[in-house]
């Protein structure tokens, strides 16, 4: 039985246990602290931070501890970074683009952008997702002068431990094709690239909900984006 009809097979159970995870997997908040700042010496960077929950820090206490406050301290090592956060938990790729319409526009050099969970749990196909992932780029290009774009791939969904299975093999396969078409667009496109989660997240450097990083995951990926806006820079 291929794929597609192993899922029509299974839609009841999946529905049944969709329902089920929103019930029972806990619903962690926003972490306290600053979503702007500036700090470090060296040449100026103006680093603008888009996204969803993940983005936004959820499964860290604070934000210094969350993506944008250690992406921001890894990079204040090289530059005078000057930073803002524009994330929200349960943001799409169209919710961002909504949101980004209305924010005042500033220019900034780079923007890094983390989307795609909740597209995958919206049910987006890949064609429907590229188009929205372009229109964010030109978005950020033309309203807010970016330079250099970097997008985050998708999570393994398919490693969640918050998701029982089959849910867990069929969200998987939904983000694993999302980032595979997302990937393949990125390496066509000027000004932009991707950014594989490639490093290696266990249950234990997960959040308790078992769906966000933790911590010691969000600096593992901060360091990843550095190294890569450090590439550029140099």
């Amino acid at each position: 039985m291929g794929k597609g009809l192993l899922a029509v097979a299974l839609s009841p159970l999946m529905l049944a246990q969709g329902l089920y995870v929103r019930r029972t997997v806990p619903q962690i908040p926003e972490p306290e602290g600053p979503r702007q700042g500036e700090e470090g010496q060296g040449p100026e960077l103006r680093l603008l931070i888009v996204g969803d929950s993940s983005a936004a820090g959820v499964g860290a206490e604070y934000q210094g501890e969350a993506l944008s406050g250690r992406l921001a301290e890894a990079l204040a090592r090289s530059f005078r970074v000057r930073w803002l956060l524009a994330a929200q938990s349960g943001f799409t790729t169209q919710d961002l683009i909504h949101q980004l319409q209305v924010l005042h526009p500033q220019p900034w050099d780079v923007a890094f952008s983390v989307l795609g969970v909740n597209d995958v749990l919206s049910g987006v196909r890949p064609k429907a997702f590229i188009a929205r992932q372009k229109s964010l780029v030109e978005l950020l290009r033309r309203r807010y002068s970016v330079k250099r774009v970097l997008l985050s791939g998708l999570p393994p969904m398919h490693r969640f431990p918050s998701l029982p299975q089959p849910l867990r093999w069929y969200l998987g396969a939904r983000a694993r094709g999302l980032d595979a078409a997302l990937r393949a667009w990125a390496a066509t496109q000027p000004h932009l690239d991707y950014l594989a989660l490639d490093f290696d997240l266990e249950v234990e450097d997960m959040a308790f909900d078992g769906f966000h990083p933790g911590p010691n995951a969000y600096a593992q990926w901060a360091l990843g984006v550095a190294e890569k806006i450090k590439a550029w820079q140099g």
